[in-house]
């Protein structure tokens, strides 16, 4: 590829930029677009004046720039605290790597060889990486140096960021006092017996073994397909929840209307006498029924400390591990329901079923990284392909080709990934949110690593030499030959998937097309689909594989590093921009996202320094060779340190900080006020409680009015202190049906659950 190339795909990225940019201050500003710029808090700026609405203005800027840690951390969550770490340790380190690597190593491998250098635009972008530095070159102990401090002062950053971040992990602990998740064991693998139910046998299990310190337990439920219906109508029925107390004018006729596009009418709903209603429900009077569901083998169990939920949680309970696992619960608000259902024998097969799927999924989308090295290697192309000969021969076409067409295909194919790997880990069976996003985030790195990062490499330029592979020995010489070359196409993917990609997230193009869609076609007027939670498990991997191609191409093809700094710095702002107005954190992961970002950087690090000793293997220059090797081991050693040092607090939590803990809330009393809101934390699900269907009294119209139901309904109704809450809309609204409903379907599960028919 040619520097022209790359400075076409540079100016479309930085044109789509500066449009998406200017576009997002514009349409930030106007008042019908507040849920989506601002769907975390509605803006109480008010009407802005009509020129200034229409004038692009960098104040979102300068307010991200301003909001402190502190501020972030109580607004967005430790997660979002994380993430902006790992942003502001890829500024610090390619700051250095950029100032070292472009100063002091770019001109050595341009000048590497005695060679008639042409105009730099002109130029192939390979006379700036190592592998135009002549064999034997007395310049290659450069290289080795540079390496030796981008890794020291990396492993070094990366400490103070562990460290820092475990403080906040522990912060975050004791400052959620009271949190119940702290005191509450999920048990799985609840052995079924025929002679006792599933809440007999936890309660004899844990007073048996656990009694000083067991307190209570809920069973979990399984809700049904009709448990839904009824769900549903409650949900419906909630809508007119606040209308309690009200008089709602409703007719007695029944809502007519035409079916579709048959032209037939249809009746919803039709009016019963008060008798009737009686006669035919008899339970219509009891509102509050008892919904009696199925037990699962799958329990919250409650104890009245924090350490004893701990220490029963880590230890095995049985000699049986598949029977009465523990595990600390989750947060109320994290809980994944639907997988709490699935019996714990069958998580294994599920897993190997998605590990299965995943690299099935890997494997077929090894087709179009293979189409799109074509794209790269113009030669080859048209050798193939003798018809683009005409096509390719423009002045532009060949740049626009080779430059910018590869990374625009690749990402849109890459579009399909997270939604494929979020299936993946939901069918797992993880029984938290946060446990779902982050089995998915893993996923997705693994898949991008692997098919943008090493098949690149491995089938750009040495496409007719897979065969290596099956020699371990020779992958570090594979890698050195190829990085150098596919340099180009790394860079080029910074700036489509990079820069484009942060302008598409800061204009919300999906959010602002839907919320058009559901304003002015769908008439709808609740916002709360338009409030999204971060998509860690799609911008996290990709942070991270940047961060992979800035390592390995720093020391190798340094040209890369310009493009990728300017892109942690549009990072830095745009997502704290998100944070802080855009999404919304319904659950947290306390951090857990950390050990990934350190453990990919690692991983990062030490394939740099494998890599750099097969090129100066190539290059034959055994001392930086010899040199390099002393510098992995001390990289492996401080991983060890660091898996030793600080990994643990992150995969529990330490019993001194817990115990302290316990004992300041048993000196001041709070240990009861926080057992009374256990089990309502962990109520299955808002939707499942029973709902109180008095309280929406009916006014009569001319035709029922000498009914006395009617005359004192209208009565109350018009004595209500929130009578003017009734709204024109709201007439016709047929209230006693939908309660009349859900009694009839609460009625049924009823009857079925104790086996009578009708």
């Amino acid at each position: 590829m040619k520097v022209g190339a790359l400075l076409t795909s540079a100016g479309i990225n930085i044109g789509l930029c500066v449009l998406f940019w200017s576009l997002y201050s514009i349409l930030r500003k106007q008042p019908q677009n507040v849920k989506v710029y601002f769907g975390r808090s509605v803006s109480k700026a008010g009407r802005r004046p009509l020129l200034e609405r229409f004038v692009p203005s960098p104040s979102w800027i300068v307010s991200s720039l301003h909001c402190t840690e502190d501020e972030m951390l109580t607004t967005a969550g430790l997660d979002a605290v994380v993430f902006n770490r790992v942003l502001v340790f890829s500024i610090r380190i390619f700051s250095l790597a950029a100032i070292l690597c472009v100063f002091g190593i770019l001109p050595l491998n341009y000048f590497g060889q005695d060679m008639n250098h042409v105009l730099i635009p002109s130029a192939s972008l390979e006379t700036f990486t190592i592998g135009n530095v002549k064999e034997r070159s007395r310049w290659l102990w450069v290289h080795c140096v540079v390496l030796y401090i981008i890794s020291g002062v990396a492993c070094f950053l990366l400490y103070l960021e562990y460290t820092h971040i475990a403080r906040l992990r522990l912060l975050r602990l004791v400052q959620t006092n009271g949190n119940p998740s702290h005191f509450t064991v999920l048990v799985r693998g609840i052995p079924k017996s025929s002679h006792e139910s599933f809440s007999s046998a936890v309660d004899s299990f844990f007073t048996k073994y656990h009694a000083p310190s067991y307190l209570s337990h809920l069973v979990v439920h399984k809700v049904g397909k009709v448990q839904k219906i009824v769900m549903g109508a409650k949900k419906a029925f909630r809508k007119f929840k606040h209308f309690k107390g009200t008089a709602v004018d409703q007719t007695c006729r029944s809502v007519t209307y035409q079916c579709c596009l048959c032209g037939v009418s249809s009746n919803s709903f039709q009016l019963l006498p008060i008798e009737e209603q009686e006669r035919e429900n008899p339970c219509a009077k009891d509102s509050n029924l008892d919904l009696s569901d199925e037990d699962c083998a799958a329990a919250f169990v409650f104890f009245k400390t924090r350490y004893a939920a701990l220490i029963v949680s880590e230890i095995l309970q049985t000699s049986n591990p598949m029977k009465w696992v523990t595990s600390l619960a989750p947060e109320p608000e994290d809980m994944y329901w639907s997988n709490l259902w699935l019996p714990y024998k069958q998580l294994w097969i599920r897993r190997i079923a998605t590990l299965l799927g995943s690299i099935l999924f890997m494997i077929i989308f090894l087709l179009p990284i293979t189409f799109i090295q074509g794209l790269s290697q113009l030669e080859t192309l048209q050798q193939r392909l003798p018809f683009l000969k005409g096509i390719l021969k423009g002045k532009y076409m060949p740049q626009l080709v080779t430059g910018y067409l590869p990374s625009v295909i690749l990402q849109l194919f890459l579009y399909t990934v997270p939604p494929m790997m979020m299936l993946f880990s939901t069918l797992e069976g993880p029984i938290s949110h946060s446990e779902r996003k982050k089995s998915a985030c893993c996923k997705v790195l693994f898949f991008t690593i692997w098919n943008v990062f090493f098949f690149n490499v491995l089938s750009g330029s040495v496409l007719n030499q897979l065969n290596v592979l099956f020699s371990p020995k020779e992958i570090p010489m594979l890698l050195a030959r190829a990085i150098p070359l596919q340099a180009t196409l790394f860079t080029t993917y910074v700036l489509t998937s990079g820069w484009a990609s942060l302008s598409s997230e800061l204009m919300q193009l999906f959010g602002l097309i839907w919320n058009f869609v559901r304003k002015y076609i769908l008439r709808k007027k609740d916002d709360s689909d338009l409030i999204f939670s971060f998509p860690y498990h799609t911008e996290l991997p990709k942070v991270l594989l940047f961060g992979l191609l800035g390592f390995t191409c720093s020391v190798l093809a340094p040209l890369i590093l310009p493009f990728l700094l300017i892109y942690f710095f549009l990072a830095y702002v745009v997502y704290r921009n998100q944070f802080i107005n855009v999404y919304c954190t319904r659950y947290d992961t306390g951090g857990l996202y950390w050990p990934i970002a350190y453990n990919t950087t690692i991983f990062s690090i030490v394939l740099t320094q494998i890599i750099c000793l097969g090129v100066f293997g190539l290059k034959k220059s055994p001392v930086a060779a010899g040199f390099t090797v002393p510098l992995i081991i001390l990289t492996l050693l401080f991983n060890q340190y660091c898996r030793m040092r600080l990994l643990p607090l992150f995969r529990t939590f330490p019993a001194q900080v817990l115990i302290d803990m316990d004992r300041d809330d048993q000196q001041s009393g709070k240990m009861d006020a926080i057992y009374q809101r256990f089990h309502s934390a962990y109520c299955q699900s808002s939707d499942t409680d029973d709902i109180p269907l008095e309280g929406i009294k009916t006014s009569s119209t001319d035709e029922d009015k000498g009914s006395s139901s009617g005359e004192s309904s209208c009565k109350e109704g018009a004595n209500q202190p929130g009578s003017d809450l009734s709204h024109p809309t709201m007439k016709g609204l047929p209230v006693d049906r939908l309660r009349t409903a859900v009694r009839s379907l609460a009625f049924m599960i009823r009857i079925q659950r104790r086996g009578l028919s009708q």
